[in-house]
């Protein structure tokens, strides 16, 4: 999963004696973002109530460098949280705060945009594979103009641990099986989950009934119950309330270890006001953002 000689601590996973099931299957549009980056949008706005506090996750995945060599040059956000995470390839980040970092194979960048500021996301590579995702969360109407920050989490500092012989996770935020991951947030209670499964191996983590999940596949299949996602698909989840938590298998037959997002969190039930890049709870406030951007009130 990453270069790191260490070697994760093994951990049971919880018993989930009702597992939640398949709401539906989303299949994702293709687009592209920034300077021409191509890329899938499987979260997109239509979903933002269905999967509050997440408004948006892209993944992009590619080794054709005409696909991403453009990058994301500088623009603005305000009202949210950016999360991108890394599988190959590296990007440079800075911002109009003053901060920079480079985000390279298995690590993460998290942004808080809070009240705004203006960034940029570059390829330092001119050629390889470039994949990973970039997830928006979403922040609570008192915590939308708070003063920006950012984090870059190497791929080191993301805790892993191996469970039930070789199912690997890895866990940027949240908690998973008694694992604290890298980062955790108070309001929404993020849980993001990164995990590998050999063909025939299960993985089981307990969730709340009321926050809302997301599982992207992307590689191979799996099964929850008897549905399979494929791989480059996102399943939602149903809120049952009689459920703890989900069970996810590989299929014996997969021809090598499925991968895939496990996405949680509690929903803010709070009104959603988007226009591009800027997220807040009306459009009065969306048209002061856009007013701020353009008197360079953002950085």
């Amino acid at each position: 999963m990453n270069d790191n000689p260490r070697q994760p601590a093994h951990h049971s996973l919880a018993d989930v004696a009702v597992p939640r099931g398949i709401d539906h299957i989303v299949a994702g549009v293709s687009t592209s973002d920034g300077d021409g980056v191509k890329l899938t949008r499987v979260l997109h706005q239509p979903l933002q109530q269905r999967l509050d506090p997440f408004l948006m996750l892209d993944a992009f995945g590619t080794d054709n460098p005409g696909d991403y060599i453009g990058g994301f040059p500088n623009h603005p956000h305000r009202g949210f949280e950016t999360v991108t995470y890394m599988i190959a390839g590296r990007m440079r980040h800075r911002d109009s705060k003053g901060n920079e970092g480079l985000l390279q194979s298995g690590g993460v960048q998290w942004m808080t945009a809070g009240r705004g500021l203006v960034h940029s996301e570059m390829p330092e590579q001119a050629e390889g594979s470039m994949e990973g995702f970039q997830l928006w969360l979403n922040l609570p109407a008192k915590d939308k103009m708070r003063e920006p920050w950012y984090g870059d989490i190497q791929s080191a500092q993301i805790p892993e641990y191996r469970a039930d012989g070789e199912v690997l996770v890895r866990v940027i935020a949240g908690h998973s099986n008694g694992v604290a991951g890298a980062v955790q947030r108070e309001h929404t209670e993020p849980l993001y989950v990164d995990v590998m499964l050999p063909p025939g191996t299960e993985f089981r983590q307990a969730l709340p009934p009321e926050h809302n999940a997301l599982i992207y596949v992307f590689r191979e299949s799996v099964f929850i119950g008897s549905s399979e996602i494929p791989t480059k698909r996102m399943a939602i989840l149903d809120n049952a309330p009689e459920t703890d938590g989900v069970v996810v298998r590989a299929p014996a037959t997969n021809h090598s270890p499925a991968r895939m997002l496990l996405i949680a969190g509690r929903p803010l039930r709070e009104p959603i006001a988007q226009y591009g890049p800027f997220v807040m709870n009306t459009r009065e406030q969306v048209t002061q953002a856009v007013h701020d951007f353009q008197n360079g009130k953002l950085g």
